[in-house]
């Protein structure tokens, strides 16, 4: 991290990069071995809508129906939540255009708050949150690309844990060969979860106009309307549009981030809402409010009453777009480990190069070992419900950071400046979502907030206690060197 193994690499640099398994040179391409500036306005939007629509919409957009009562107030709540996400959205457009670098979350709470807050929500991403999230959505995958193939019977565990392990691999490779091979499939993948909407909102909208209302009758019957669910349902449609700050984890390579960030933002966000409000007025043509809370996969139900035998490729669309959603996380949260190493709060290697691909190959494969460990043992939903609290904790603290440093410092320059009342609101609905679980799921908020606080003496034990044992310096500047070698990686130039 710190000390001799930093010029231990820079050495290494300066000579060439001669080292490598196979012995042969190592040349830096174009003279300068970084990360280059790849993601487009296309590309940025691909990385927001892609992360942001997973297989929520497909299988279960039921918690906002459960808790606020009616068809009518379901809508009003999606409608809500989109805006409310929005308002989220362009303050990080804000923190993304005045601070140009990677990192996301990570960077915005170093920035405002200092190392040791900023260590915390690192750590906290590191052992729990983020390998529990992806591994959610690679068994997702798992299942629903099997499931044309088992149909109508059970799919084994064992069979779903395999494709599982599969799809994370391929997507870990992908990443870890080319950034514009990442983009590309990316943008691919998005499309094709667009046009899986496409194909629910189409026949819905068709129903629509032929007359199907009838489940629109007394749309806003309030009489099962409990104000006390109406939180919840908050929570429920602010979960569904989680992923749209994403784009902030690689603004250094973002191309004109105060013009592509700004505008990716807003444009994604039209597009998901519309299509989040769409589909569920779709759904509505052919079930009823109750028919909807009772199936297991919304969108395979409604293909079956409409499409008939097309209904088996709606999996393989849900499978695709899970398939996006892994894409789009390994590429944003490679770079949040990558600049958290190059802050010296990560081993230093991950803050490397890989010589001839130009990927931050090390930060990638970070992710492996501990995503592949929950799917194997963890109970992975469990741990879910600790973080998903912590989640909105950091991301209300980082847009309070930006109303903070308005006032801390006036003079940043900032392209794109959003009005106060954005920030402020969405600061207090994400505060109100955290007191929100302490109040609904005490035990398991607490448990999350208790992982989360052994980040405090992992800070003093491994960054800022510089004086370590002389063994343990060895050790990590031989840990350091020796990955450097065998994955070919090189400290970036500045």
């Amino acid at each position: 991290m710190t000390g001799s193994s930093a010029s231990a690499h820079r050495e290494t640099a300066a000579n060439g990069h001669k080292a490598s398994s196979n012995g042969t040179e190592l040349k830096r391409e174009d003279g300068k071995v970084e990360l280059g500036k790849k993601v487009t306005l296309l590309r940025g939007i691909s990385i927001i809508i892609g992360t942001i629509i997973g297989a929520g919409i497909f299988i279960s957009p039921k918690g906002i129906l459960k808790h606020s009562g009616s068809v009518g107030v379901s809508l009003l709540v999606w409608i809500a939540c989109g805006v409310l996400s929005l308002f989220g959205a362009l303050s990080y457009a804000e923190l993304g255009t005045c601070m140009k670098k990677s990192g996301g979350h990570y960077t915005y709470i170093m920035e405002a708050f200092g190392p040791q807050m900023a260590f915390i929500r690192l750590w906290a991403d590191l052992i729990a949150i983020r390998p529990a999230g992806m591994a959610v959505i690679s068994l997702a995958f798992g299942q629903y690309i099997l499931e044309p193939l088992f149909m109508p019977c059970g799919i084994p565990p064992l069979a779903v844990k395999l494709a599982t392990a599969i799809g994370l691999t391929s997507v870990m490779y992908l990443n870890s060969m080319s950034v514009t091979w990442t983009a590309r499939i990316q943008i691919f993948l998005t499309v094709s979860k667009l046009l899986a909407i496409a194909i629910i909102i189409v026949p819905g909208m068709y129903q629509l106009f032929k007359g199907e209302t009838r489940h629109f009758e007394n749309a806003f019957d309030l009489s099962n309307v409990q104000l006390s669910g109406m939180p919840l349902a908050f929570y429920s449609g602010m979960y569904a549009y989680a992923g749209w700050f994403y784009l902030n984890f690689v603004t250094e390579e973002v191309d004109n981030p105060a013009r592509t960030v700004p505008l990716a933002i807003c444009i994604s966000m039209a597009i998901v809402t519309s299509c989040y409000v769409l589909t569920n007025v779709a759904y509505y043509t052919v079930m009823s409010a109750e028919e909807l809370l009772a199936s297991s996969a919304v969108a395979v139900t409604f293909a079956e009453r409409l499409l008939g035998n097309f209904s088996i490729a709606v999996p393989v669309f849900v499978a695709l777009s899970c398939y996006g959603t892994m894409n789009g996380c390994v590429f944003a949260l490679s770079r949040m480990f990558y600049v958290a190493s190059r802050e010296g709060q990560l081993p230093e290697v991950l803050s490397m190069i890989h010589v001839r691909r130009h990927t931050p190959l090390a930060a990638v494969l970070i992710m492996y070992p501990m995503t592949m460990l929950q799917l194997l043992v963890g109970d992975i939903y469990s741990l879910l419900n600790f973080m998903s609290f912590l989640r909105w904790l950091f991301i209300g603290v980082v847009v309070l950071g930006l109303i903070y440093l308005r006032y801390t410092k006036p003079d940043l320059p900032r392209p794109f400046k959003v009005p106060l009342f954005f920030p402020v609101v969405f600061c207090i609905t994400c505060f109100f979502m955290v007191f929100l679980s302490l109040y609904s799921d005490p035990v398991n908020t607490g448990i999350g907030f208790a992982i989360s606080l052994t980040g405090i003496p992992a800070y003093y034990i491994f960054i800022y206690f510089n004086h370590r044992p002389k063994w343990l310096q060895r050790t990590l500047d031989s840990f350091n060197r020796t990955l450097q070698i065998i994955l070919e990686v090189v400290p970036a130039d500045q």
